[in-house]
């Protein structure tokens, strides 16, 4: 029992002297571990009289507990200094602002496209897609443009590879959005109000055209559709894309295979100062085509020209955008520049909507 007081002295002793936690360890190992004084004697109690292990039992096993309680002790003691002393040395102004994180900007493309497609959903539009790899004839048989046309040969247009012996007619990286006209008058029919707006190719490059672009096509059809509805539904957009109270268009006759009368469409404007001011001026830019759609392309459609008539127009995105944000080349929009992206591009909540304003 002498032992076993001494043993309770001088752990206890020096688990109250351990410095830091390593030193504590020491302590541990040296009383409790599996060479342990402690540990050893707990051993022995096997090699003892019941007698004698009847009194020193209990007594080591109190021993024990206790050494283990103090160990537990002063290790969360001195755990709790080492963690007073890093708040002291870590010591944060939780008042201070937060930094500043880099935030992303919506593209002026995605911008614009929700902007035209908020407006001509109040129109009664709705969107319709299609694929971005046509076959020959969605991209120009069905539209009513003849094998001789230009924009069949390969200096417009990107056709897919076709292995040799194959004589199908080659698919096309799409051209225009019309295709998705057709699509969509075989799938839903007449009377239908729809636009396309998408990604489209052509073999051209420089300052005001990419070789990839962005168009938005529009069709209406019903069976007392008419060039005066054409003319309104063009003036409220331009009215409500532009965010101008007057605007005035100016249809010129012209020619495109898929429509027929078709009409290339200006906006009156001005460019004093060399700032563009649209609905007002004596200048007039070129915005968009359109026309009312041909006989052909509604019988490409599954629908009856007999029966039903309407128009279509087609209109640049990408040259809207500049129009309306004062961005001056094409080609900034797909260089991926980080800092052309911060200066045009909107903040997330930057969504467009008729009530509350379609621009920043």
């Amino acid at each position: 029992m002498e032992a076993i007081a001494g043993l309770r002295g001088k752990y206890l002793e020096q688990i109250a002297s351990a410095a830091d936690i390593e030193a504590l360890e020491s302590v541990r190992l040296a009383a409790l571990g599996k060479k342990g004084e402690i540990s050893l004697l707990m051993r022995e109690l096997g090699q003892m009289g019941a007698e004698a292990r009847q009194t020193a039992g209990p007594a080591l096993n109190g021993l024990k507990s206790e050494i283990d309680a103090a160990l537990k002790a002063r290790r969360a003691g001195l755990e709790d200094a080492v963690l007073n002393a890093r708040l002291k040395a870590e010591w944060l102004d939780v008042t201070l602002p937060g930094r500043p994180r880099p935030m992303g900007t919506i593209h002026p493309i995605s911008q614009v496209m929700d902007e035209l497609t908020a407006i001509f959903a109040d129109m009664g539009f709705s969107v319709a897609e299609g694929p971005q790899i046509e076959s020959d004839w969605y991209n120009f048989d069905a539209l009513n443009i003849a094998p001789e046309h230009p924009a069949r040969q390969e200096h417009d247009t990107f056709f897919m590879h076709r292995a040799p012996g194959d004589n199908r007619p080659p698919h096309v990286l799409r051209t225009h959005t019309s295709p998705v006209q057709i699509r969509a008058m075989q799938a839903q029919g007449a009377p239908i109000r729809v636009i396309a707006p998408g990604r489209v190719y052509r073999m051209d490059m420089d300052q005001t055209h990419t070789p990839m672009f962005h168009q938005v096509e529009g069709l209406a059809i019903d069976r007392d559709i008419s060039m005066a509805q054409l003319k309104w539904t063009l003036e409220e957009f331009c009215r409500a894309f532009f965010e101008v109270e007057e605007v005035e268009l100016r249809f010129r006759a012209s020619h495109f295979p898929f429509t027929e009368p078709s009409a290339e469409v200006d906006i009156r404007c001005s460019w004093e100062g060399g700032q563009l001011k649209i609905g007002e001026g004596k200048d007039w830019l070129e915005i968009l085509g359109s026309g009312m759609v041909h006989p052909k392309v509604l019988q490409a459609g599954g629908i009856d020209p007999s029966q039903w008539q309407g128009f279509a127009f087609g209109l640049g995105i990408d040259r809207i955008a500049m129009l309306k944000y004062g961005i001056p080349d094409l080609r900034a929009f797909f260089e991926s520049d980080l800092r052309w992206l911060r200066h045009y591009g909107f903040a997330s909540l930057d969504q467009p909507g008729l009530a509350a304003g379609l621009s920043r």
